[in-house]
């Protein structure tokens, strides 16, 4: 029987794409419009909004501190993440189109990167707001971190200073990917699964100080522990290698561990 028996309109069917094609333009419109008969500082405030919409995301900030540590493969962030990759490719798709991360391709796979060097800086000043005005961020930190740690940690200028006088040693737990990408110049590479067999490496007349991917990261916290319980004298940098190099302190690449700081 016709649709026009029912009283209904007869209508073509459009495959599930172009149908998505066709709102989008119908949103890009309704957008225009919105804009032409808004002040430039809402317009302004529109596009600001988008960044901050992307970041709106607990597995998007932590894509982004991966990230942060050096250019990956969605597989390689999928897995430090612990997301599926379908996940994972969902969610770097919205922050590329946010303008926060872009993308190039090796082969077949897809290799991401910040798109903008002060994104940590963002990250880290979200974190202080955070521990300040959220009671439940700042319960996490101190039952979480500050309990793991009742010694302060070690600041940047004052870790150059030690290391320059002999008094540290730097120690670089992250995986040996992210250190290949970038660390602190002349930080040893040993990795938290590694440390229990390295122990005779450590000199006994310096402090050890050890770093990882930022002020929330676990891996410095859990060297620091490890190395007191066999006596060591350990600290942990104050945040990790993202704020190092955003704040212009030396930095290397590769596997070359005879830099020195």
């Amino acid at each position: 029987m016709p649709h026009s028996d029912f009283g209904l309109e007869s209508r073509e069917i459009l495959p599930v794409n172009t149908g998505r094609s066709v709102l989008m333009a119908q949103k890009t419109v309704v957008n225009e419009h919105h804009e032409k008969n808004s002040s430039p500082k809402k317009q302004l405030f529109e596009h600001l909004a988008r960044p901050a919409k992307a970041m709106a995301s607990a597995n998007r900030l932590e894509l982004l501190e991966a990230l942060a540590q050096g250019e990956r493969s969605v597989d390689a962030l999928a897995k430090v993440c612990g997301i599926s990759i379908a996940n994972t490719s969902h969610h770097l798709q919205i922050l590329r189109e946010s303008g926060l991360v872009t993308l190039r391709k090796e082969g077949v796979q897809v290799i991401y990167r910040l798109k903008d060097a002060e994104i940590p800086a963002l990250l880290s000043i979200m974190g202080r707001i955070a521990e300040r005005q959220l009671a439940e961020v700042d319960r996490i930190v101190i039952e979480h971190f500050s309990s793991k740690d009742g010694l302060k940690p070690v600041r940047r200028d004052e870790l150059i200073e030690r290391v320059r006088a002999g008094q540290a040693m730097v120690i670089d737990v992250r995986p040996e990917g992210e250190y290949r990408s970038g660390h602190i110049q002349g930080a040893i590479n040993i990795p938290m699964e590694s440390l229990p067999g390295r122990l005779a490496e450590f000199p006994g007349n310096q402090e050890i100080v050890a770093y990882c991917r930022g002020p929330y990261c676990m891996l410095a916290y859990e060297a620091v522990q490890a190395l007191r319980k066999h006596g060591y004298r350990a600290r942990r940098l104050e945040d990790g290698f993202p704020e190092w190099k955003m704040a212009h302190y030396p930095v290397a690449e590769g596997t070359d561990k005879d830099d020195t700081v």
